[in-house]
């Protein structure tokens, strides 16, 4: 089968928006999420900034059972679930505690690391001889697919229940092989996202690698700054984003609405290879990865209107921009307009690119690329590459057709997907 796969439905749990109401507001009016974070201070983190969701206990409530919250300490989880259920309704699905799975149905939503809050305070019960203490939720929160199997189950979901996790192209692969999966027509609709933890526990490497910011703990605004000649190392943050992939036949079926259709793309990894090693990327095949996707697609590299890209605020974003133009073959004014969410948000790790699909298909849907906040001072290397109007600082309102969204991951993994705006034929 061949089917044809749209976007009938998106979620968000971000630093500058916990719902997607807020979110595309935030992310049109350049609003940044990342705060002073307190308790990074107390443990003399170099970088004391975070990007972390302001969830109300509300909130919380509202998505978990009285006693699932109990003990619930994995943010992975709590941030997944929200995001999952807002993109469930969004797409006008219902929950229904029916006999049945909905067989048709199904997710697969990633995550890098699941409950390390929990894991640690486990870890203790165990050392002190308390192991009949742990509970009986240790084991579905420290999994790392306990978000998907809690999504599965709250929604009852009969079809594939799994969690991805390849590093930042977690989000972006979910998105990937949720399409796969309706495509092949073996399900008809997919739940595709991924989440983060968040907190010290899953942040403390990255702090002692000294790949995050540290000089701008007294103006956290400004802290993450992609593609800027100041940029000094990413900001550490977390969320989740989900997006609802629907067979077009059935989405046209039960008259949903419609916010984009996926084309294709393309993941691939360096091998570790040439340039390539567990934190840099294989400039061969970043740039393959890009390709791959467009011929997947069925377009071409001139019918790209604008770039999500990774673009995480570290010494890689001229690469990238390099690795972008000789993909693509586009170079100083020809190059598409490009944008990075992660000055906003900050860079949420294994939920970077669900949360940026999010943000890549409300801009689709209603015809807008958001600004890049504190790059005014484009790296010098990225202005020999591209003309600096490719890089817009304020929100523009445009016709858009095509979207082509990247992630490029720890362990030299690459991933890329084709958005294009959904149109009747």
């Amino acid at each position: 089968m061949n089917n044809r796969v749209v976007i009938t439905g998106l979620g968000i749990v971000s630093s500058n928006g916990i719902n997607l109401t807020q979110f595309k507001e935030a992310i049109k009016n350049g609003v940044s999420g990342i705060r002073y974070d307190q308790q990074l201070e107390a443990l003399k983190f170099s970088c004391q900034i975070s990007g972390k969701p302001d969830l109300t206990d509300e909130i919380i409530q509202a998505a978990f059972t009285e006693l699932e919250l109990k003990s619930l300490e994995s943010t992975a989880i709590v941030y997944g679930v929200i995001a999952a259920l807002e993109a469930w309704k969004d797409a006008g699905l219902s929950i229904e505690n029916n006999e049945d799975p909905d067989w048709e149905s199904g997710t697969i939503f990633g995550t890098g690391t699941s409950g390390i809050d929990k894991i640690r305070s486990s870890i203790y019960k165990v050392d002190d001889l308390q192991v009949r203490r742990l509970g009986s939720t240790a084991v579905a929160q420290t999994m790392a697919s306990g978000v998907s199997a809690f999504i599965g189950g709250k929604l009852g979901l009969g079809n594939q229940i799994t969690t991805n996790s390849s590093a930042c192209t977690t989000g972006t692969e979910s998105v990937l092989m949720a399409y796969e999966r309706i495509k092949s027509g073996q399900a008809t609709r997919m739940l595709a996202g991924s989440s983060t933890d968040s907190g010290p526990y899953i942040w403390g490497g990255f702090d002692a690698m000294r790949v995050c910011t540290n000089k701008h703990n007294h103006e956290p605004e400004k802290g993450s700054r992609p593609m800027s000649a100041s940029a000094s190392g990413f900001v550490p943050s977390s969320g989740a984003g989900a997006l609802v992939l629907e067979s077009l036949e059935s989405a046209l079926k039960r008259g949903a609405k419609i916010y984009a259709e996926v084309l294709g793309g393309n993941v691939n990894s360096g091998g570790q290879r040439g340039l390539g090693t567990m934190t840099a990327p294989n400039p061969v095949a970043v740039q393959r990865c890009i390709t791959d996707a467009i011929k997947n697609a069925g377009i071409t590299s001139k019918d790209i209107d604008v770039i999500n890209g990774h673009l995480t605020a570290t010494s890689k974003d001229s690469l990238e921009i390099e690795n972008w133009s000789k993909a693509l073959n586009r170079s100083g004014k020809d190059f598409p307009y490009i944008n990075s969410l992660k000055g906003m948000i900050g860079h949420p790790l294994s939920a970077a690119g669900s949360m940026e699909c999010v943000a890549s298909v409300l801009q689709l849907a209603d015809d807008f690329i958001f600004p890049n906040i504190n790059c005014e001072d484009l790296h010098p290397e990225i202005k020999n590459i591209i003309d600096p109007d490719c890089i817009p600082t304020k929100l523009i309102n445009k016709e858009l057709t095509i979207l082509a969204k990247a992630n490029f991951g720890f362990g030299d993994v690459n991933a890329c997907v084709i958005f294009k705006k959904f149109k009747k034929q």
